[in-house]
Order: C-alpha cells, then structure tokens, then sequence
C-alpha cells in the first residue's frame, strides 16, 4: 500500500488526513495541537493516521504540511533577529513607510509600519548605488560592507541579514556581492536578497517582504528541521512538502529559499480544499466561509481558478506577496456579545478563546458568545458538541445571555440570542460582500461552501441573506484544509518589473524577460523532482492606466509573445478595469508594470468514491430538539439527523438538523437538504 498525509496544525487541534492510493480509502482524524512543540502533535497525528490506515513506516510515501509558524512568529513577535542593509541614505525607508493611516482621526495611532523587525541602530547604510536604468554609478564600499557585517553579527548578534538596495530589482550584482562575503565571513547567518524575494520597484514594500523573510526564515528552518528529525526517528523515508500562500505545494529545500511564502499556508489549504470539493460536484464558482472559534475566513473561486492578490497584508503591514484572496475577520464561536454605550448590541471581534472559552463550556468563562446563542437556540446538541469529547452546560449559556443581554435590553433570552446570531451573520454577509460584489462579482452565481466547526450553523441564513442559491457542506468540513494539502498542485512563480508602456511593448523584449522568469521556475521544479515536459506554464501581467497608483494582474496568452499577445493582453485589461471598478477608459494607454510566471504540476489526486446509502430517512433520525428560528415565536420541534446515516438522495425539508463529529449542519425553514453520491450536503435556499 502507498498512503499520503496531509497534515495542518491549528491552534486548538492537529488536522490530519490520509489517503490510501492503492485502496482509494480516505482516513481522518484530529489529535490535539502542541504549542510548546508542534512536533510533538505532529508526531502523535502521523502515528494516529498510520493506525486507523493499517500502514508501516515504508508505507508513506508522501507528508503535505501546513503550517502557521511564520504567521504566528510574526503576530507574536517571536521571529529572528535581524540586521537590515541598505543603500546609504535611505535608512529610514521601513520608518516611514507610506504614511498611511488607517484610522485617520486617531491621535495616538501606533506607528504602522513593522520597525519591531530592526531598531534604527541594526539598520545600516552601505555606499553603493544604481540608478534607475540599472546601470552601477557608484561602487561598493568594501570596508563599509564588512564593517556592518561585522557591527551587527559580533556586537548586535543577530542571526538573519535583510539585504535591499535601490533598484536592486533591476541590477541585483551588488546584493549577489554581499551575501557571497556573509557566507565567507559568517557561514550560519541567514541572507534575505530583496532581489530574490521580490525583484520589483516600490521601496518600502520590497524591503518589508524581504525583511519579514529575514525575520521568519530562522524560524522556520529551525522548524521544519524538527520536523525532518521527527520523521527521521520514526523511520519514515516519505517526501515533506510544505504548503505556500498561493496555494501550491513544494519541497522542504525549496520553501526555505522563501521563507515568507508560507505565511497564509494555513487558510491556502482550506481554499484548495474548496476548490475540489467544486471540481467533484462540478460547480466552478464558489464563495467560501470557514467559521471557527475566533475567526471567519472567506475566499472566492471562479470558473475552477482560486483567486490571488498580491496587495495582501499581515496583521497591518504590506505583505506583497502572491497568495490567495483570502479576507479574515473577528467572527467565530468565541466572539463574545456585549452591549455599547449606546445600548446597542454588539458582536465580537474579541474572542472568549479556548479558555475559559464560551459560558456553555463550564470553564468559568461568564460572557455571552455566538455558541452560547447556538446552545440557546437549539441548534448544539450539549451531549455531542465535538463528537461528545465534552458536554454543553445550556443552563450557563442561558444565564449569561440572560444577565448580559436579555435583561438590559428588555428581551426574552431566545430573543437575545437571536439578536446575537442575526449580528454576526450581518458581518459575515458584509465580509462575503467584500470579496465577490467588492471584487465586481454577483453572489448570486456562486455557491457557498460552509467550513470549520461553525461555518455549517451559519452557512443558510447567510445565503438567503446574499440570495445565493446553493450552500455545499463538504463530507468533513472540519478538516477541510489537511484534505487541500493532499490535492495542491506542486507550484511556482518568479515575477520581475518591466515599466513598458503598451506603445513601447517589443515583443522580443517580453520573451525574453520571460525566458528569464521560466528559468527560475523551471530550477526549483527540478529541485522538487518534476520534470518540464510534466508543468504547466502560466504567464501574467500587472498592468494599469498610466498615472494609477495599483494594477491589476492579467492572464496573458499562452505561447510565444506577439504584437497580437500585447493587443489581447490590453483588451483583457480594459474588461478587468470594467469588472472590478465599473468602469473603463479603452482611449486611455496602458503600461505594463512586472510580469510573473508560474509554472504548476498537478499530482494524481484522491479519488472520491462513490457511495450509495440505502434505506429510509427515518432510520437516520436521532431524535427531535426545540430550536427557534424567528424572534418573538415559540420554539419548534426539529428532527435531528445522523449524517453518516442519511440515504442518498433523500430530501430532508428544513427546519432541520443535521449532526457529526466536526461540526452540525442547520437546515432553516424553506431550505431543503439531500446528500450527494460523494458525501456532501447540497441545500438548496428558497
């Protein structure tokens, strides 16, 4: 037997999948998660899989991972320490950054620009310079180079180096030059080449990406290493990959070369998951919603393709990076309700957490959150909340709605956690707002695809709510982003800037900067073991109006580049600029900004059997329970299901609710469910 893992490390639990590719079998299963050494949970999840799968050591070919070590690092301000080079007279480039404000009339905003990465003294300017043609018009000062090196190793002791000078992007001999004297001089310190990380132009946003590599690269190395020492101890010889923000997949060599492209690892799988969940089920364009305890992550998937930026952020700093779209808000189980000073009710972001965690839990947590309402409501079962690993104390969440909400407000508890629910799906439908109508999308053509342990409660009102027709609740939506893992593509990309305006484009010019660009894609698929003739080539452009501040990245044709390929490539601008903004200008000239390849491998992928459950509706029903779904009605008796029990096929009219180990699925009133021959939920919203 052959088996593959997928394994994604959360906060709370370990997420493991596995899947027999000889049997066509699928295996899951949850472990908790270990802070104080993910290796350990790592471990304790890959014995866990092997078991339930029957396999040896020899068996496991292959081990995906996903991982929010560079996130957490970052967001903890627990990354390396480093030192940062640049050109001499722009020092003070991180400090002040773009001056942006995101809270304009705040007097006492923090600054928002990343100096916890290097204070002022581990920033240093070294005499060297290229102009803007990419022509060297002042040397590098040897004697300064080694002098900073050895100020900021011997006396600061950092351990990473951030290298960014001016108009590296276009001339990169001089940050080549220094990391060739770092490693003559100091061999074990990290280099982090802002010609390597992002070779194109704006300053600020170069060095922060570079600088962020710098900061997490230790980190992670250090990591994964752990990683490559657990797997080794155990005996396992299979390949580790390592999930990236644009959702591909590549080797552990390779992701170090790139720290930073880990940092969205986590939620890229859970996207990816999505997005085959949509191939089986043939629907190519979906919206989706993974609801956990502290947070909401939403993504859009058209026609079949994850949809990218590379205008992201982390935490409030830019994070030009190519990853997936995906937009994260204060909206989970934990999010606790309180009342403004005002008197209005309010809902989140801060978060009860695990711990003490929502009332319900009896873990001496007293505030009100959103699964105190679902207990409230009806919805949770107390005695099979997380597969029944631990019950639900309703009488506790009734009391703190009760005394935080229903009484100051002169409702009704069921009331109150209505108000609560009815709150937070308002900011989850604002959310889903942003990503499909915010990106000049119709909601009203895709699906929603409901993820994580809350996402299935919500997933109904919220698209009645959009008017979205169709909600899909994958067969285990709790580990939906260790199940992406196991069906990444194997991917890279290298992007270059190339200032031509569309008068100016030379073809010859185009193909050869892309010669350039495949070249490096091409070496580190061949580091991965994947041979050309096997990948994929996918070329774009990041074009604009000339005088716009922002682009806009492009499909380009495929093949050689023509006066034809410059043509279509404007064409396809100016319906983009229509699509997303509403309007466009076809007599206004174009540039092109940078261009990127990616070239991707598709694997074979798990194979989702098909399963026809026979029977009666009836033998799958557990019970009934008293659930509210209007405010100021009575309660309703609602049949309660068992999903592994479900015939296929069979029409289950809401209100209805549908119970397993991950998560339970809420059919409201006029929506009507069916399971699917592949172990969906598909409810259709009237």
């Amino acid at each position: 037997m052959s088996l593959i893992v997928g394994i994604d490390i959360g906060g709370t639990f370990t997420d493991v999948v596995g899947y027999d590719t000889d049997r066509k079998k699928l295996f899951v299963t949850k472990v908790s998660s270990t802070p104080q050494d993910h290796a350990v949970g790592f471990k304790q999840g890959l014995k866990r899989i092997m078991s339930l799968a029957g396999c040896k050591e020899k068996d496991l070919s292959l081990i995906c991972h996903g991982t929010t070590v560079g996130t957490n690092a970052i967001l903890e301000r627990k990354g390396a320490k480093i030192g940062i080079l640049t050109t001499k007279g722009f020092e003070d480039v991180l400090v002040i950054g773009r001056q942006k404000r995101s809270s304009m009339y705040d007097l006492f905003i923090d600054p928002e620009t990343p100096i916890f990465l290097a204070p002022r003294r581990r920033i240093i300017g070294i005499p060297e310079r290229v102009d803007s043609k990419g022509q060297i018009i002042e040397k590098m000062d040897w004697k300064s180079l080694e002098k900073a090196l050895d100020h900021l190793i011997r006396e600061e002791g950092v351990n990473s180096i951030c290298v960014n000078y001016l108009f590296s992007f276009l001339n990169p001999q001089h940050e080549q030059e220094t990391k060739k004297v770092l490693g003559e001089r100091y061999p074990g310190v990290r280099a982090s080449l802002s010609s390597v990380i992002d070779p194109r132009f704006r300053e600020y946003e170069r060095l922060c990406l570079a600088a962020f590599d710098a900061y997490i690269g230790p980190v992670l190395e250090n990591y994964l290493k752990n990683i490559q020492t657990v797997l080794a101890e155990t005996g396992i010889r299979g390949k580790l990959q390592v999930m990236q923000s644009r959702g591909g997949i590549t080797g552990f060599d390779t992701v170090l070369e790139k720290a930073v492209s880990t940092i969205l690892s986590g939620p890229a799988a859970g996207v990816v998951g999505c997005n085959f969940v949509g191939q089986v089920i043939q629907d190519k364009n979906l919206i989706t919603m993974d609801m956990g305890g502290t947070s909401c992550d939403a993504a859009l998937i058209q026609d079949g393709r994850t949809v990218l930026t590379t205008d992201g952020k982390i935490d409030k700093y830019p994070l030009r990076l190519p990853m997936l779209d995906v937009n994260t808000i204060g909206a989970g189980g934990g999010s606790i309700a309180w009342i403004d000073d005002a008197g209005g009710l309010r809902v989140g972001p801060v978060s009860a957490g695990a711990h003490p965690g929502p009332a319900c839990y009896g873990h001496g947590g007293t505030e009100p959150t959103v699964t105190d309402a679902s207990v409230t409501l009806g919805y949770l079962n107390p005695r099979y909340f997380a597969g029944g690993d631990f019950d639900l104390n309703p009488e506790l969440a009734a009391r703190s709605i009760g005394e935080k909400i229903a009484s100051p407000l002169g409702l009704a508890i069921p009331d109150a956690a209505m108000g609560i629910h009815r709150i937070i799906n308002a900011k989850m439908a604002d959310q889903l707002r942003l990503i499909s109508v915010g990106k000049g999308q119709d909601p009203r053509k895709f699906s929603l695809v409901a993820m994580g342990g809350a996402g299935p409660v919500h997933a109904g009102e919220l698209a009645e709510t959009l008017s979205i027709r169709r909600v899909v609740v994958p067969f285990s939506p709790g580990v939906l982003s260790a199940f992406g893992l196991l069906v990444a593509n194997i991917e890279h990309d290298h992007a270059k800037t190339a200032a031509i305006k569309e008068n100016q484009a030379d073809p010859v010019v185009f193909n050869e900067i892309f010669r350039e660009l495949d070249r490096v894609c091409s070496d580190k698929m061949e580091k991965d073991g994947i041979p050309i003739s096997q990948v994929e080539i996918r070329k774009y452009a990041e074009m604009r109006y000339i005088g716009q501040a922002y682009e806009i990245e492009i499909l380009l044709p495929e093949g050689q580049f023509s006066r034809e390929s410059i043509g279509e490539a404007v064409r396809r601008f100016h319906e983009a600029h229509e699509a997303i903004y509403g309007h466009h200008d076809s007599a206004s000239p174009v540039e092109f900004v940078s261009l990127r390849a990616v070239h991707s491998y598709s694997p074979a992928k798990p194979v989702f059997p098909r399963v026809q459950r026979t029977g009666s509706l009836s033998e799958s029903k557990k019970g009934e329970r008293n659930a509210y779904f209007d405010s100021g009605k009575s309660a309703v008796k609602t049949p309660v299901y068992d999903r592994w029990k479900i015939p296929t096929g069979e029409r289950i009219k809401g209100p209805g609710i549908i119970e397993q180990e991950d998560t339970t699925t809420v059919i409201y009133p006029n929506h009507e469910a069916h399971m699917d021959e592949y172990g969906n939920i598909l409810i259709e919203v009237r």
